[in-house]
């Protein structure tokens, strides 16, 4: 891996939390991502899934956790089985953990190889009454690829008829959304390579430029400061590209007098980044752009102070609306009868602003994190207004990290990052 190795003591904490919320007599197990085939012999590069990552810091594929809390045996209160590397797998594929070492990453003291897996499951399910499945229960999820997590449930409900089914998804939303300090800083990091990757590009655009140039630079200085490289495919949309929410093709050639919507940023560690920023490719915005870009910053601005402890996200969004009806209306791009007329399912600033404000952030882009219920402190939300007007060909969206905290205004993980327009300007004519 290419970021520094996090301090097990982070992984013991997320364990315990977890392990507090079981039922009795339960078992919980995670599985490791699949490799996923491309064809021939070629695949994608492995992502490690972030629920067993969140608990055991394990990086590496066809590994599995397992907690059992109530085993008779101290030793198999929890259990991390991995694959046992030989002398063929090092040449070709390089270095595996050892038991040692991955009880250093997980800070988990009993490792096994992979392959007594089975074995060790069936002696400890004689003990247990309930199993947690690892479920993927995200309200963005929309998986038809069968995982590891699958064919474990699968064949575990075939194994073990009698034993009861519990899911590990509520409690994984509760706990992951709260961040820990050593997260924080984490994420701390992977907005700090962004920020890095933001001002080259500042220094870098100009007309002509193809808009894969940009993401060309961004990989770059992403990946020469330790990180695999985007928290997630990268948009480095011109002109009205910009009015194409996840336009990811990047193949156009970037003209004088346009913006250029950029929603990417950098992951570290596994823990992501979200960053937008809309910049004029020569260096300067018009009246117009001004105009549309200082409403969407005054949101963003005012939607943030929105987000505290004890807030209800459904709520929130509905202030965020209030926020924006009232610029596009000094736009001109809204009227009174706009807003007298409108569908309550779909109210009139819809129109320019069609997607939600906030979202959790964390190991996930999208993260885990209780919506339903009261925010909390630590909890960790991207900030992202946006108008979109392709009667006039450019969009603007603006968008940083906050962390609630206990008190007053979240604190802003991107507070370096340049985003009113005289800096941006100024930076870009420097």
């Amino acid at each position: 891996m290419k970021y520094h190795q996090i301090p097990n003591q982070l992984f013991i904490k997320n364990r315990k939390k977890f392990v507090t919320q079981m039922k009795p007599k339960s078992i919980a197990v995670f599985n490791s991502n699949d490799i996923y085939p491309i064809s021939a012999d070629s695949t994608m590069p492995f992502e490690q899934h972030s629920d067993i990552f969140y608990l055991s810091g394990a990086d590496q594929e066809e590994t599995i956790l397992l907690l059992f809390p109530d085993a008779i045996e101290t030793k198999h209160r929890e259990i991390l089985f991995v694959r046992e590397t030989n002398a063929h797998i090092a040449v070709w594929e390089g270095a595996k953990l050892t038991k040692e070492q991955a009880t250093k990453v997980s800070g988990i003291q009993t490792i096994y190889w992979l392959t007594d897996f089975d074995k060790v499951f069936f002696d400890l399910m004689t003990e247990a009454d309930t199993v947690y499945f690892n479920t993927n229960e995200h309200y963005r999820q929309a998986v038809e690829t069968q995982t590891r997590e699958d064919r474990f449930i699968i064949k575990c409900k075939q194994d073990f008829p009698a034993h009861q089914w519990a899911k590990s998804n509520p409690i994984l939303q509760e706990i992951r959304g709260v961040k820990e300090p050593e997260e924080l800083e984490l994420m701390q990091t992977a907005c700090n390579i962004t920020e890095k990757g933001f001002r080259r590009l500042l220094g870098f655009v100009k007309p002509g430029v193809w808009e894969y140039e940009i993401e060309a630079e961004l990989l770059h200085e992403f990946v020469r400061n330790r990180s695999k490289g985007f928290a997630y495919t990268p948009i480095i949309a011109s002109g009205n590209n910009a009015n194409v929410l996840h336009y990811i093709e990047n193949n156009q050639q970037c003209q004088d007098g346009d913006l250029i919507l950029m929603d990417v940023a950098a992951e570290y560690a596994n823990y992501s980044s979200d960053l937008t920023r809309t910049i004029p490719v020569s260096g300067k915005f018009t009246q117009r752009q001004k105009e549309v870009y200082n409403a969407v910053l005054r949101v963003k601005n005012e939607a943030t102070k929105l987000l505290m402890s004890g807030v209800i996200w459904a709520e929130y969004h509905k202030e965020c609306g209030k926020l924006m009806t009232s610029e596009l209306f000094g736009l001109g791009l809204l009227d009174k009868a706009d807003v007298q007329n409108e569908n309550p399912d779909w109210p009139a600033y819809k129109k320019y602003f069609m997607h939600g404000t906030s979202h959790h952030i964390g190991l996930d882009t999208h993260d885990y994190g209780a919506l339903k219920t009261p925010m909390k402190t630590n909890m960790v939300f991207t900030v992202e207004p946006g108008i979109y007007i392709p009667e006039e060909g450019f969009g603007v969206r603006l968008e940083d990290d906050v962390v609630l905290q206990d008190s007053g205004e979240p604190f802003n993980l991107m507070a370096n990052i340049p985003i009113e327009v005289e800096e941006i300007e100024e930076l870009m004519n420097s």
